[in-house]
Parts: structure tokens; sequence; C-alpha cells
């Protein structure tokens, strides 16, 4: 009997601690039930974004990434992201996908316009960029910072101008006896450079 207590008991707590740990997943992953309005953006690129990715408005949590598909026509990322409810987005809203940091995650950083008319449920946000991804920043780093130049170039040569050749004077030019020729001139005291 003390037996089937036990386990009872300690089935209970089980049972106690699975659903502590689901409520704080809710709470600390912010999985609960959104509430709010749905708005699509295109991207010619959406890498590092999934559900559940965060939406920021100058750096706070605004809504998260909820599905994502791919347009058959135009071969873009369809992406669609929820917004809470008292948030309200301009019309000329862009969106930005941004990273946290040289190795971190990416978000959807939205960055409001000034238009009087606002965003509603299901609208395209019309003002979209994506960030290339590490390795060509990482290649376009490299490629601007070698020397090496590509086949077949060469060093620009210098152009030769050909002027017309002076005329010479044709009066006699007085000359220096040889000896004056070769000593140094002088130079008063008061304007020798200072040592």
């Amino acid at each position: 009997m003390q037996k089937n207590a036990f386990e009872t008991l300690l089935g209970a707590f089980v049972i106690i601690v699975a659903v502590a740990f689901v409520f704080f997943f809710q709470e600390t992953t912010d999985m609960k039930p959104s509430q709010g309005y749905q708005l699509k953006a295109k991207f010619l690129n959406m890498d590092g974004l999934n559900r559940g990715t965060e939406v920021r408005v100058s750096g706070v949590n605004v809504g998260k990434i909820i599905d994502y598909h791919l347009d058959t026509e135009t071969y873009a990322a369809i992406i669609v992201i929820n917004i809470k409810k008292d948030v309200k987005l301009p019309y000329d809203t862009a969106a930005v996908i941004s990273s946290e940091g040289l190795l971190g995650g990416k978000y959807l950083s939205l960055e409001p316009g000034g238009d009087i008319e606002m965003l509603k449920d299901g609208d395209f946000i019309e003002y979209t960029q994506s960030t290339p991804g590490l390795e060509k920043l990482i290649g376009q780093a490299i490629y601007s910072l070698s020397d090496k130049k590509p086949e077949g170039a060469s060093e620009p040569k210098p152009v030769a101008v050909k002027t017309a050749p002076k005329k010479k004077a044709t009066t006699p030019k007085k000359t220096a006896p040889a000896s004056e020729k070769e000593s140094p001139a002088e130079i008063p005291a008061d304007q020798l450079p200072d040592m």
C-alpha cells in the first residue's frame, strides 16, 4: 500500500513539473496565442529568418514571423508577420532584415515612415531590404583589401606630349669666368637657416 502511495505522489510531482515547464516555456518564448493583425512582406532573400523570429521597432519586440512561403511567379519569399494590435504602423514603413551582431541571430526590423495612412490587416509592406549573408560580406571585404588586379589589367602608361622647340635667343649671353662659376655664392649670416 505504501508503495502505491509513493508512486502516486511521484507521478503527481512529475505532472506538476511538466505543467510548470510548459507554462515557463510559453512565458519566456512568447508562444502564447497571438492577438493582433497580420502584415506581409516580400524579400529576395530571407536567410536567417524562421517562424517565431522576432519583429522589432526601434529594438522593441512588437510581433513575430508566423509563416513564410515562396511566390512561384516572382520567386521571392513572402513573409507573414503578426503585429500586436496596439502598434499602428504607417503605410510607408520599411522592413529590414537585421543582425544582432557579427555572429548573432537575425530579426526583422520595421522602420516606420511618416505617412498618415496606417497599414491594415493583410496589407503588404512595400519597402523591404535583405541583408547580405556573412559569407558575402567577408568575401567583399577580402576582395576589396586584396591588391590583385584582374587578369589582363595593366597599369596605365603615361602619355608623352610633344611640345614645339623653343627659339634660341640671338643675343649672346655674358658668361662668368670659370673661376667664378666654381666658387659657391655667399649668403649673409642673418639669412642662414637655424640648426
